[in-house]
């Protein structure tokens, strides 16, 4: 383990401390020989430690000079390690050059782009396995959220579209170095080769979900008005009525999919410019 640095506010780093945990997450993963896992912010290398007695490749990927200079003498002929932003890499390329269909991705994340990293995976999703990552408990709470609950959102949404999500068990403050301020989950995403549901066009949809969800109190009648182009008469009146945290993701893709059919641009207005959140 590289041990003894010293976290950088900066980059958002509680390295995790707890062997126990490592081993946990590291289990529910099971890397086998066939596998190649894609490791984010490794750290301390408290999961790279036991990863390493997996018989899976690994790819270590940080941003921190200090943590790649010691993982690439501590593993030496065992794992890649790479200084890069997560963001920049291509799961593609990166199965290509493996020689696999599709990577594994593990991390504890820094949770400040928690948001942005779970969107890069989910669009590269095609060369994605699954991501198994540790996140604040109140997102973890919302990657898993369903219809009619507090905390069922626009990434609930997107997520029930492409993937099954499970929450694995929560990690205590204490686990970790420096103390974070919020009780953590371990999450596990399993990419579907689908959407679960038809949808026109996935930016499309996307822009619709984000639309209604960003009025969450409002009726669909009123938070559709802001997409320009829409003809809100397609839908039914008590389709209308509803609010967007009603409405099953099935539900979702079947309103997306009357609004696109029947716009007279093709794409919303409100799709350019903006990211899903967490």
């Amino acid at each position: 383990m590289t041990a003894g640095l010293r976290p950088r506010k900066s980059l958002g780093q509680h390295f995790l401390r707890d062997e126990r945990i490592a081993r946990r997450i590291v289990e529910a993963v099971n890397p086998g020989a066939s596998d190649l896992v894609l490791e984010i912010g490794p750290g301390e290398g408290a999961l790279t430690r036991h990863l390493a007695q997996t018989p899976a490749r690994l790819v270590l990927v940080d941003v921190d000079d200090r943590v790649v200079a010691q993982l690439r003498k501590t593993y030496a002929g065992r794992a890649e390690v790479w200084l890069q932003d997560i963001l920049t890499t291509d799961p593609a390329a990166i199965a290509r050059d493996h020689a696999v269909d599709r990577i594994r991705v593990i991390g504890n994340i820094p949770y400040y782009i928690t948001s942005p990293i779970l969107f890069h995976f989910l669009d590269h999703r095609g060369s994605v396995r699954d991501l198994t990552i540790m996140v604040q408990k109140e997102v973890a709470q919302r990657l898993v959220a369903g219809p009619g609950s507090k905390t069922y959102g626009i990434v609930s949404v997107i997520i029930g579209l492409l993937a099954d999500a499970e929450l694995l068990f929560d990690v205590q403050p204490g686990s970790f170095h420096p103390r974070p301020a919020v009780t953590s989950s371990v999450v596990k995403l399993t990419m579907l080769e689908h959407p679960r549901f038809e949808v026109r066009d996935e930016k499309f949809f996307r822009a619709v979900v984000r639309t209604a969800f960003g009025k969450r109190r409002k009726t669909l009648r009123n938070s559709l008005r802001s997409l320009s182009g829409m003809n809100p008469g397609a839908l039914d009146a008590r389709t209308l009525g509803r609010r967007p945290e009603e409405l099953s993701v099935r539900e979702l893709a079947v309103l997306a999919n009357t609004l696109h059919d029947s716009s007279r641009t093709g794409a919303p207005s409100a799709a350019s410019g903006t990211r899903d959140d967490t």
